[in-house]
C-alpha cells in the first residue's frame, strides 16, 4: 500500500483542488491514497469519503493543526480539532484521545518549522520528506532525528493543488489501514520521495488570483 500523508484540498484557504482530484491524482501516480489534512479544518472529509468509495482509494482522516509553536498533523483522526494556536501538548493529548496519531510536519524548515525543542512533546513521528519543499538538508535532519529518537518516519507532498499530489509517499505490505497504521507504528514501512516542480510551490500564491477547481 502507498499513501501520500499530506495533502491538502479546497477546504484548506490556501489550497486549490477538490478531494475528487487530489485522490484521483494520487491514483495516477500509482498510490493507492491519501491523508486529507486540511488545515484546522475537516470541512473537506465527507466529500474526501465520497470521492474515495467512487475511486476505490484508501483515505485517512487527518488535519494539520497550527499550534503556538508550529504545525501538527493529527493522522487517524474522528473528528476536528478545533485548537488552533494552543499548546502543542494539548492538541497532541487531544490526537491521542481520538486514537490518532501526532506528526511534525517539516520541522527543520526556517520560515514553517517548529519553533521548539521537539524533544519536549509527546508526539508519535516526524514527517522526514516533504516534496513541496525544494531543499533536501532540513528533510535529511528530520530523517536523522527520526533514528536517533526511535520515532515513527513519514512523508507527504503537502500538495496544495491535485498535480502536486503523489511526489512523496509511505509504502508498506498491509492490506487496509488498520494494518497501516500498525506497520507504521512498528516502523515497518518504506519512505519515498522526489521534489516536485517548482511551480506547485507556489500553489498557495495562485489560489489568491484563480477559482477553485470544480
Amino acid at each position: 500500500m502507498k499513501l501520500d500523508l499530506h495533502c491538502h484540498t479546497c477546504y484548506s484557504k490556501d489550497a486549490l483542488s477538490s478531494p475528487y482530484n487530489v485522490i484521483k491524482e494520487a491514483l495516477k501516480k500509482g498510490l493507492d491514497g491519501i491523508a486529507i489534512t486540511d488545515h484546522d479544518t475537516t470541512s473537506g472529509w465527507d466529500d474526501a469519503i465520497k470521492a474515495a468509495k467512487e475511486l476505490n482509494a484508501f483515505l485517512i482522516l487527518g488535519e494539520e493543526i497550527k499550534s503556538n509553536k508550529g504545525d501538527i498533523l493529527g493522522l487517524f483522526l474522528k473528528k476536528e480539532i478545533k485548537m488552533k494556536g494552543c499548546d502543542p501538548k494539548e492538541i497532541i493529548k487531544e490526537i491521542h484521545k481520538q486514537g490518532g496519531l501526532a506528526i511534525i510536519p517539516h520541522p527543520f524548515y526556517k520560515l514553517e518549522g517548529f519553533k521548539d525543542d521537539i524533544k519536549k512533546y509527546n508526539i508519535d513521528g516526524i514527517e522526514v520528506f516533504n516534496a513541496k519543499r525544494p531543499i533536501s538538508s532540513p528533510d535529511k535532519k528530520a530523517f536523522d532525528f527520526t533514528i536517533k529518537n526511535n520515532l515513527i518516519m513519514t512523508a507527504g507532498s503537502d500538495c496544495h493543488t491535485a498535480g502536486a499530489c503523489g511526489y512523496a509517499y509511505v509504502e508498506c505490505g498491509a492490506k487496509d489501514l488498520n494494518e497501516f497504521k500498525e506497520k507504521l507504528i512498528k516502523k515497518q514501512v518504506r519512505i519515498h520521495g522526489k521534489k516536485a516542480p517548482l511551480i506547485y510551490t507556489f500553489a498557495s500564491i495562485f489560489k489568491k488570483l484563480q477559482k477553485k477547481e470544480a
